[in-house]
């Protein structure tokens, strides 16, 4: 799990019969994420990515800011 410049490779997942995945406990450390957490999944036709609702909805709200003024 070294990252160099930021990036990481956590190894391989495979997708179970109910289509879930288990993510890896070393990216579960790296990005603080905990049983409970909501992920939103993005993708486009080169792959696909997830992150915490709570940094998109902290992005969002940026923007929103930024509207208003």
């Amino acid at each position: 799990m070294d990252a160099k410049d930021g990036k990481y490779i956590f190894g391989v997942v495979k997708v179970g019969d109910k289509g879930q995945i288990v993510i890896p406990r070393d990216a579960r450390k790296v990005y603080d994420i905990k049983p409970g957490d909501a992920l939103l999944l993005l993708g486009d036709k080169s792959g696909m990515a997830m992150m915490k609702t709570q940094i998109f909805e902290g992005f969002i709200d940026q923007m929103m800011e930024g509207l208003t003024k």
